[in-house]
């Protein structure tokens, strides 16, 4: 490191190094909460072949030093590119740091780093821009929009005894499902001298297609437990991602960016003048607190979403689909529905899927023209109805696709729809739309203006129910770059959508929560979370939703089962009322004493949902797994909280939950002498619970095997 001029960066609790090397080559040598002690490197003359600040790869060009199998680094021209200068400014945001690199020399390669932060929050949002500079085309196979090695240089232990990843699995009915694993468990023992440790192995997490959250969520969070620092991130993109760990002299790194040619089929052609950028991604740092890092990124996820009435009003939603009508709503079915949640205090209805198609829907959808055997006076009868009772309507669509028996599907051009091929992609008897052409636009548009014209909706559960795969060949250099060119087409639809309806409501649904990524989410106002249809194991997507979405944000079904008893109506009430209430379920055929539970659960919600807008989570015993019997979850606001508990099943009756140490500010000489805890709902079903204010531990007892209760905490 001699020689080497060093800029530092501290803001916002976030300690950033970067080093400029006698080649003229930047490093970004340092990115954590806490300073740099430069003894940490392990092999300072070997930081030329690393620590590269961007990582992006031409067809074509040598990658001469040791990289071993398809790992993201030395990639050329990312280890040829010379620093240029860089600007230091601040905006309303934040602090803004812009950083160019340029290969004149070989590639003609132009690299500029914009990495944004945000007031009061340890994050930083990065994103690249590379441009063609010389005078031959480039093919593009691969650019970062965030690199950094040296993740685990804090401490002397070896990484095998102090460095974790903790990634969230998601799926279908699955979703928000975190596991944590040592590095050593994960394949990146360390198994030689420091030195020399390499492999051809990587820590890899992807996802290939549009369907961007259908088995992870794009996150990652590293924690070095001996020095008690964290570094976490999301990938901001509704398609195709890719973050991997590896190692690299001694150094492990992580390399962080959208789609891909190994893992995604993506490559693009720039010629001469031609830029392309990178999706953004939002890193923070941390002291290796899980509930207190996830708080920096709800801070940071509001701060970037798109300002709207509905996650400021938090309005309570019924929909007739989960657990009740199952998308087979008809006039008759639906307007004891309506009287009943009007009766709770709903605030907006929604007709789910089917009232488009007499019968069976599935594959010819793609008009969206209502259905008069299912209504005979049309859906207007329905939705002034709804408004009559003094809530707003909402509709079902699932505007992306054409079903293959669809009579427009039939008439209408291939261009209209994913090719690969040269033949449309199906998946599940359904075409794939491509947003990209003007003709498709003008449909969807139409099909908009329709509803919210014709039926007065203001609101629309927007579905996705298909994986159209690696992409379209139609109008692009690789299939990938289709896919994400599609993808970008449509972030700027939904763009143009919500600025000419600025108070309409638009939910994220994916069979649930499989797009729950903030590409989309700074846009739409609500993200449905799951279709699990078990209300005890939809416990543990709410216990973690805010992980992945803001509490406002999170679209939790609430289900009363036509069948059941007061204990299974409050548990469906608990899975909600800390999150965004979606109810559901028969409610006009409830027994009186469970559907007054209902009602108290959701007059209740509405007396903290001003509080639950402006709260960051905590969790007492850790996340939750499907195979917990206790789990819990809570939000805090500024001088009260709110926790959650469920028991599901299991010998023991009694839990002890360690809340105080979340709850108390660690500036402040606060205790938990004035610390107050009570129960909150239900009102009528009482339960034995305790605080001590010695331990900061809130005892409860739950005698029956599946239980739910929310608690109020002042403080």
């Amino acid at each position: 490191m001699k020689g080497m001029q060093k800029i530092r960066i501290e803001e916002n609790g976030i300690h950033m190094v970067f080093g400029i090397n006698e080649n003229r080559e930047i490093k970004l040598l340092h990115f954590s909460s806490v300073e740099l002690n430069e003894q940490d490197f392990v092999e300072p003359d070997l930081i030329g072949e690393a620590f590269q600040l961007v990582q992006v790869n031409f067809s074509g060009y040598n990658r001469p030093y040791e990289r071993h199998g398809n790992k993201y680094i030395v990639t050329a021209p990312g280890y040829l590119l010379k620093y240029v200068d860089m600007q230091d400014e601040v905006n309303e945001t934040g602090r803004l740091l812009t950083i160019t690199q340029e290969d004149t020399e070989v590639t003609g390669a132009r690299v500029v780093t914009t990495m944004q932060f945000y007031k009061g929050t340890r994050m930083v949002r990065c994103k690249n821009v590379v441009t063609n500079i010389g005078t031959k085309v480039q093919t593009l196979e691969y650019i970062s929009s965030f690199c950094y090695f040296g993740i685990e240089k804090e401490g002397a232990a070896s990484s095998d005894d102090k460095m974790y990843l903790s990634y969230a699995n998601n799926g279908w009915q699955k979703e928000l499902s975190w596991r944590t694993q040592s590095f050593a468990e994960m394949g990146m023992a360390q198994t030689q001298p420091t030195l020399f440790q390499r492999t051809s192995k990587t820590i890899a997490v992807s996802n290939t297609g549009n369907w961007s959250t259908k088995e992870y969520l794009p996150i990652g969070y590293v924690e070095n437990r001996q020095a008690k620092t964290s570094l976490f991130w999301q990938i901001e993109h509704n398609g195709s991602w890719h973050y991997e760990i590896g190692d690299m002299h001694g150094h492990f790194y992580t390399c962080i960016s959208g789609p891909t040619e190994i893992q995604s089929h993506w490559s693009l052609d720039l010629k001469p003048g031609e830029s392309f950028e990178t999706v953004p991604v939002a890193v923070g740092v941390g002291a290796d607190d899980f509930s207190e890092d996830m708080g920096e990124l709800t801070k940071y996820r509001r701060m970037i979403r798109r300002p709207n009435a509905d996650d400021e009003n938090l309005p309570v939603i019924f929909n007739d689909y989960m657990n009740c009508l199952f998308g087979d709503p008809t006039t008759a079915k639906e307007i004891p529905l309506i009287d009943a949640a009007a009766k709770t205090g709903c605030e907006y209805f929604v007709i789910d899927a089917g009232w488009y198609s007499a019968g069976e829907w599935w594959d010819n959808v793609g008009e969206w023209k209502e259905s008069r055997e299912r209504f005979p006076n049309g859906v207007k009868e329905v939705t002034d109805y709804i408004r009559s009772k003094g809530m707003i309507p909402g509709v079902w669509l699932e505007l992306e696709v054409m079903g293959i028996n669809c009579d427009l599907a039939k008439k209408v051009p291939d261009d209209w729809f994913f090719i690969r091929h040269g033949k449309r992609v199906y998946d599940r008897s359904r075409y794939q739309l491509d947003f990209r052409n003007p003709e498709v636009i003008a449909h969807v548009t139409e099909v908009i203006d329709r509803v919210v014209r014709d039926y007065g909706v203001g609101y629309i559960k927007m579905d996705y129910n298909i994986e159209p795969g690696i992409g379209t060949e139609l109008h692009a250099d690789s299939v990938g770059e289709g896919m994400l060119e599609h993808e970008r087409a449509y972030l700027k639809w939904l763009d143009s959508v919500f600025e000419k309806y600025p108070e309409l409501v638009i939910e994220n649904c994916s069979s649930g929560g499989l797009r729950m990524d903030y590409a989309m989410l700074s846009r739409y106002s609500i993200q449905s979370t799951s279709d699990q249809e078990d209300y005890r194991n939809y416990a543990t997507v709410a216990a973690n939703a805010v992980t992945g979405v803001t509490p406002e944000q999170a679209a939790i079904w609430s289900y009363p089962l036509r069948v059941g008893d007061k204990e299974e109506v409050i548990f469906n009430m608990v899975n909600a009322m800390l999150l965004r209430i979606h109810q559901s379920g028969h409610l006009a055929e409830l027994a009186p004493e469970r559907i007054a539970l209902v009602d108290e659960g959701i007059q209740y919600y509405k007396k903290i949902r001003q509080d639950i807008k402006e709260s960051l989570p905590f969790w007492p015993i850790g996340l939750a797994d499907n195979r917990d019997t206790w789990t819990c979850a809570g939000l805090k606001a500024a001088h009260k909280a709110y926790l959650a508990v469920w028991r599901r099943g299991g010998e023991e009756s009694h839990k002890d939950l360690p809340i105080a140490r979340f709850l108390n500010s660690k500036k402040s000489a606060e205790n938990t002498e004035n610390m107050q805890v009570s129960l909150a709902y239900p009102s009528g079903e009482s339960c034995e619970y305790s605080y001590s204010t010695a331990t900061g531990i809130l005892s409860v007892e739950f005698p029956k095997d599946t239980m739910a209760r929310i608690f109020e905490i002042t403080y």
